[in-house]
C-alpha cells in the first residue's frame, strides 16, 4: 500500500525530574534503577526464556510445546500448545489460600448503593452465570456482546464467558444503537448481555431500549440477558418473550460448579472494537495465554502491587484499559479493588476523592482528561478529603501536559506518590511504556521507558533511527493483538505497513531525550482522541454525509482543556441549504444517534468547499491549522488555494 509521510516534530522541552522516594523503592517488587536494567535486558535478550519463567507464576492444564512461533509472522502465536483458562486464573486458583476470603471487588453506585464481593463471592456467581448462558445455548467460540454500565455483573460477565469459551465483545454503554448494531453484525453475537438501565449524572440511561432498536437488523442475536440495575422495579423497557431473559431469573436455580473449559493457547478470548481511518471499526483480537500471561506481569510490576492495596482504575471495561486493568490484570493478582458505576461530579466535585477516603484507596489509576477536569474544578474539592492512603498513581489514554502532571504529583499525591504514565494501546494488550514505580525517575509528561520485553524504536520514515519520529516496535510481545476480525489483510496493511513490515507500527509519534527516555508526540494519522475515546474522523465524516444535505465533510481533532482534543467539523452543504443553526441541530442529532455523545463537536464550521491536493485529498492538516490558528505555509499545491484562505476568514470571523 502506498507510504504516507509522517515526519514529526519535537517542541516539547520539560527538565523536571523526580526520583521514587526512598522509602517506596525499599519496598518495592523492582526497587533500583540496576534491578530494573538488568530484568529489562534480560527480557531483550532471551525473551522466550524471561516469558517462559514468568509463566510459571500462573496456571496451566498443559503446559508449552513452543514459547513463541514466528513462522506465519505477523500472525505470531504465545505458548502453542498449552491449554489453560483465565477465568481459573482470575479466580479458581485464589481460593486454596488466604485470599478465599478477601474482598475482591468493592462496588458503589452512583446513587450510594454498595456491595462487596469477595473471591469465593465471584467464583460462586460466575459459576451460576457461566451455567445459565450455558442453558440458552451458549458454548465455546460463540460470540457474547456485552452492554452494561459499570455494576459487578458486569465483571461476572466478562468472566463467565472466558470461564466456557465463549468470545466476549464489551461495548461500551454510552455507544448508540447504530454503533452496537454495527458491532453485532460484525462479529455475528449469538447473545447481548445488557440491563434495564444505569446511573449517570442523576438519572437511569435506558440501556435495554437502545440494544432493542440495535437489534433491529441483527439477525444473529439469539438471546438477550438483562440485568436489573434500577432501584425497585425494573427500568422500563420491552421484554420480548423467547428471546429475553432476566438475569436474576436466569441464574437462581443455576448450580454453583461450572467447570472451565480448557482453552489452547490461541483460542479468541475477546474481540474489542476500536476506530480506524477507513471509517468502519476494528474487530481487534486478543487471544488467551499470552494476553493473561502480560496482564499479570505488567499489573503485578508497574502498579507494584501488595496484598494489602485498595486499588481503582476509573476506566469503563468497555474500553481496553477495564479489560486489562479491571478484569484480568487485578484478579490474576488476587487484588481487592473499587469499581464505581457513576459519573466523577455527582452529586458534586468531590465524588472521587469522597470515595478515595470511604474506601482508603492505595491505587489510583485514571484518565488525563479527568485530571484536567479536576483542575478546572478547583484543589477545594480534594482538600475536603483524607487522600493520605494513596501510595500510587497512574494516567492512561493519552500523553499527559506537564502541568496537569504537577498538578496531580502535587494535589493529588502530596509529592510523595509516584506517577506511572503509562503510554500503550487497545492492540497492545497492556503497558508498552511507563515509569516502574520503585525504579524509574520521571519526569512530567513523559512515558519513560519500556516495559520488559519491548523494544522501541523511533524511526523515519526511511527506517532510520532518529531522535525525533515515528514510533516503531522492534519485537512480539505476549499481549500484542492476533489480527483484526474477519479481515488480516487490514491487520497487516494497518499495523504492518511501514519498513517492510519488519516492525509493529503503533501509529504514534515520539522523541527520543538525553537520558533515553521516550515521549509521545500523539497520532500520525487521523484519528483523534477525544475524553478517551479514540476515534477515527473518517467514522465522524461519514455521519455527516448521510445527511440529505451535505455533500463532504472533514474533521480535525484540536487541543481542549478538558477532554484532551476536541473535534471541529468542517461541512460542505449541497446549493442553496442555509447554513444555519437548524442544520447544526441536525447534524449534532446525528452524531449522538450514530456514535454517542461523547463524539460531538466543538464547533460546526460551513464552507463551498474543503482544501485538496489536486488528486482530491483533504489536506486535513491545513484544517487543524487554521483551527489551531497556526500559520498555513505553502497552499500552492492545492487544487484551489483560495479554499483555505476563505475557510481561515471564515472560522476566525464565526
Amino acid at each position: 500500500m502506498p507510504q504516507e509521510n509522517y515526519s514529526m516534530e519535537s517542541v516539547s522541552h520539560e527538565n523536571r525530574k523526580f526520583n521514587p522516594h526512598p522509602d517506596f523503592a525499599a519496598q518495592a517488587h523492582i526497587g533500583s534503577a540496576a534491578d530494573y536494567r538488568q530484568m529489562y535486558e534480560r527480557s531483550i535478550a532471551d525473551p522466550e526464556a524471561f516469558w517462559a519463567e514468568a509463566a510459571e507464576e500462573l496456571d496451566w492444564f498443559k503446559k508449552w510445546d513452543s514459547v513463541l512461533d514466528e513462522s506465519e509472522a505477523p500472525f505470531f502465536k504465545w505458548f502453542s500448545g498449552a491449554t489453560t483458562n483465565l477465568c481459573h486464573n482470575c479466580v479458581d486458583r485464589h481460593l486454596a489460600g488466604p485470599n478465599r476470603n478477601k474482598a475482591a471487588l468493592i462496588w458503589e453506585g452512583e446513587p450510594g448503593d454498595t456491595r462487596v464481593l469477595t473471591y469465593q463471592d465471584v467464583y460462586r456467581e460466575v459459576g451460576k452465570f457461566a451455567n445459565g448462558l450455558k442453558q440458552i445455548g451458549i458454548k465455546k467460540g460463540d460470540r457474547v456482546a456485552i452492554y452494561l454500565p459499570m455494576v459487578p455483573e458486569l465483571v461476572l460477565a466478562v468472566l463467565a464467558c472466558a470461564r466456557i469459551g465463549a468470545v466476549h465483545t464489551v461495548i461500551f454503554a454510552g455507544f448508540s444503537a447504530d454503533s452496537i448494531r454495527d458491532r453485532v453484525n460484525d462479529c455475528g453475537a449469538k447473545c447481548v448481555i445488557t440491563a434495564d438501565g444505569g446511573w449517570r449524572r442523576g438519572r437511569v440511561l435506558s440501556l435495554k431500549n437502545t440494544v432493542d432498536e440495535a437489534l433491529k437488523g441483527a439477525e444473529s442475536v439469539t438471546d438477550v440477558v438483562i440485568v436489573k440495575r434500577a432501584h425497585g422495579d425494573p427500568f422500563p423497557c420491552h421484554f420480548k418473550e423467547g428471546r429475553d431473559h432476566w438475569y436474576h431469573r436466569l441464574v437462581q436455580d443455576q448450580p454453583i460448579e461450572c467447570p472451565c473449559e480448557e482453552m489452547e493457547a490461541e483460542d479468541m478470548l475477546f474481540l474489542l472494537y476500536t476506530s480506524g481511518t477507513t471509517g468502519k471499526p476494528k474487530g481487534i483480537i486478543h487471544t488467551t495465554a499470552g494476553y493473561m500471561l502480560y496482564t499479570y506481569l505488567t499489573m503485578k510490576y508497574i502498579f507494584d502491587l501488595k496484598p494489602e492495596d485498595v486499588y481503582w482504575c476509573t476506566a469503563d471495561v468497555g474500553w481496553i484499559t477495564g479489560h486489562s486493568y479491571i478484569v484480568y490484570g487485578p484478579m490474576q493478582n488476587a487484588a481487592t479493588q473499587i469499581i464505581y458505576e457513576g459519573a466523577p461530579n455527582e452529586p458534586d466535585e468531590g465524588r472521587f476523592w469522597e470515595i478515595v477516603e470511604k474506601y482508603r484507596a492505595t491505587i489510583f489509576y485514571t484518565a488525563p482528561t479527568a485530571i484536567r477536569a479536576f483542575m478546572k474544578w478547583g484543589d477545594q474539592w480534594p482538600e475536603q478529603h483524607d487522600l493520605s492512603s494513596l501510595r500510587l498513581l497512574g494516567t492512561v489514554g493519552e500523553p499527559i501536559n506537564p502541568e496537569a502532571w504537577m498538578w496531580y504529583h502535587r494535589v493529588i499525591g502530596a509529592e510523595r506518590c509516584p506517577i506511572v504514565d503509562t503510554w500503550w494501546q487497545t492492540e497492545t494488550g497492556g503497558h508498552m511504556l511507563t515509569p516502574v514505580p520503585g525504579a524509574t525517575a520521571t519526569k512530567p509528561g513523559c512515558a519513560t521507558v519500556p516495559f520488559f520485553g519491548i523494544e522501541p524504536a523511533i524511526l523515519d520514515d526511511d527506517g532510520a533511527e532518529v531522535d525525533a519520529g515515528i514510533l516503531a516496535i522492534k519485537q512480539p510481545w505476549p499481549g500484542i493483538l492476533r489480527g483484526i476480525y474477519g479481515d488480516p489483510q487490514r491487520f497487516k496493511d494497518t499495523y504492518w505497513c511501514k519498513w517492510g513490515g519488519k516492525y509493529y507500527f503503533p501509529g504514534d509519534g515520539a522523541r527520543r531525550d538525553e537520558d533515553g527516555y521516550i515521549w509521545i508526540l500523539g497520532r500520525v494519522d487521523d484519528v483523534v482522541n477525544v475524553s478517551g475515546h479514540r476515534i477515527g474522523t473518517a467514522e465522524l465524516e461519514s455521519v455527516f454525509v448521510e445527511h440529505k444535505d451535505v455533500a463532504e465533510s472533514a474533521v480535525v481533532g484540536v487541543p481542549h482543556e478538558i477532554k484532551g482534543q476536541g473535534l471541529i467539523a468542517f461541512v460542505t452543504v449541497i446549493q442553496g441549504r442555509a447554513h444555519d443553526d437548524k442544520l447544526r441541530t441536525e447534524l449534532v442529532e446525528m452524531v449522538d444517534k450514530s456514535i454517542g455523545k461523547f463524539a460531538r463537536p466543538e464547533r460546526i464550521l460551513f464552507s463551498s468547499d474543503l482544501p485538496k491536493t489536486r488528486s482530491g485529498k483533504i489536506m486535513r492538516r491545513l484544517l487543524r491549522d487554521i483551527a489551531e490558528g497556526k500559520e498555513l505555509g505553502n497552499t500552492t499545491t492545492l487544487a484551489d488555494p483560495g479554499v483555505v484562505e476563505q475557510l481561515q476568514r471564515q472560522y476566525e470571523e464565526s
